[in-house]
């Protein structure tokens, strides 16, 4: 039965955000983190040759587009051995996050685990399939009814990477629950600090953390970020052959299905690794400009060695920051959006352009200079 869900967390936002755009200079939009940079010519020249899309799509995907995402994970994540019946493909990542325990049958008495800082949308989900939703980010507090783990690796709103020992650690907890385990991955191109910095962001799918068996585990992806295709809505699911048969009757009878022009496309941008690093590059110049300004203004920087944010506090209420920087017509996201653990972060998107991120910067150093 589906339970009574919040309110949108993000209309609480509309009179801060009314305050940010009347400053003199205009709105810095940091907050939601929706890609501000053009789709890449390839992948929209790959689409537009795909419009004559008269019959059905597959929903489970064409060859091409299946045979993309295996050879993206062995290339890309170091995921060897998937087959066709290992991938499949989702209207964005979004809906798969909200619906997959309703599709899995999870319920009323059942437990599902996510992050203690985490995308709203996992308690959502727990929420549509009447569930119950448990903040917590150690394998020994995850109760015996635990049906579903969410991991989020890098993670948003916090940035933080789950190591391979991590990552292993809560697939044997998920197997002495019999639960299904998911990461959801969709920053993974984006490593900044430490070892991610030069390494591999690891998959949960890495054989060093299945241990030889995917039974059970799945990870998600979308190339909203890495290929500015939010728009698009494309991503996929990856991982156990038993649970992705489920899914993909359920989304047959459903006609949970991506348009034929988009599977084209998706196969472009999967197999060009070119525009992926020139994105990463943008982001990582937003970047180092934003994160010595934050600091300078007096703003901590927790975790954040990857993904497309920076989690930052400084230690106050989080709505007394966002209030603060409404007054410098900039809009970030507050803490208490992201869990109940963190009254006093707030979350700042890489996702503007060039000169609003210059803007945000001259801004919070102004202010800093103020305060000396």
């Amino acid at each position: 039965m589906l339970a009574s869900l919040p309110d949108y967390p993000w209309d609480q936002m509309v009179p801060y955000a009314t305050r940010a755009r009347s400053h003199a200079d205009g709105i810095v939009d940091l907050s939601i983190g929706s890609p501000v940079d053009v789709t890449p010519e390839l992948i929209r020249r790959a689409l537009a040759e795909a419009t004559d899309a008269h019959a059905y799509p597959q929903t489970a995907g064409t060859p091409q587009l299946q045979r993309a995402i295996v050879d993206w994970y062995e290339r890309r994540r170091g995921v060897s051995g998937l087959t066709e019946k290992n991938v499949l493909p989702t209207i964005g990542s979004k809906e798969l996050v909200a619906l997959l325990p309703f599709m899995l049958g999870i319920g009323e008495g059942d437990t599902i685990v996510h992050p203690r800082a985490a995308y709203p949308t996992y308690a959502i989900g727990a929420a549509i399939a009447g569930a119950d939703a448990l903040a917590s980010d150690d394998p020994a507090e995850w109760p015996a009814s635990t049906r579903l783990i969410w991991l989020n690796s890098p993670g948003n709103p916090d940035g933080r990477v789950l190591t391979v020992d991590e990552l292993r650690a809560a697939v044997r907890r998920a197997r002495e629950l019999d639960a299904v385990i998911v990461s959801d991955e969709c920053y993974a191109e984006l490593g900044w600090d430490g070892p991610w910095a030069t390494e591999p962001i690891p998959s949960i799918l890495d054989p060093r953390v299945i241990e030889g068996s995917r039974h059970n585990v799945l990870a998600i992806y979308s190339l909203s970020k890495q290929s500015n295709l939010a728009g698009y809505r494309a991503a996929f699911a990856a991982g156990c052959s038993t649970l992705l048969a489920r899914l993909l009757t359920v989304r047959k009878h459903a006609g949970l299905m991506l348009p034929a022009p988009l599977q084209h496309a998706m196969v472009t941008a999967l197999g060009d690794d070119v525009h992926v690093a020139e994105q990463k590059e943008r982001y990582r110049a937003r970047r180092n400009v934003l994160l010595p300004a934050l600091l300078d203004a007096g703003f901590r920087i927790d975790n954040s060695e990857a993904g497309l944010y920076l989690w930052a506090t400084e230690g106050v209420d989080a709505w007394t920051s966002i209030d603060r920087l409404a007054d410098l017509g900039i809009l970030a996201g507050p803490g208490p959006f992201y869990g109940d653990f963190f009254p006093k972060h707030v979350r700042f998107s890489l996702t503007a352009t060039d000169e609003r991120i210059a803007a945000a910067a001259d801004r919070l150093r102004a202010v800093s200079v103020e305060n000396i």
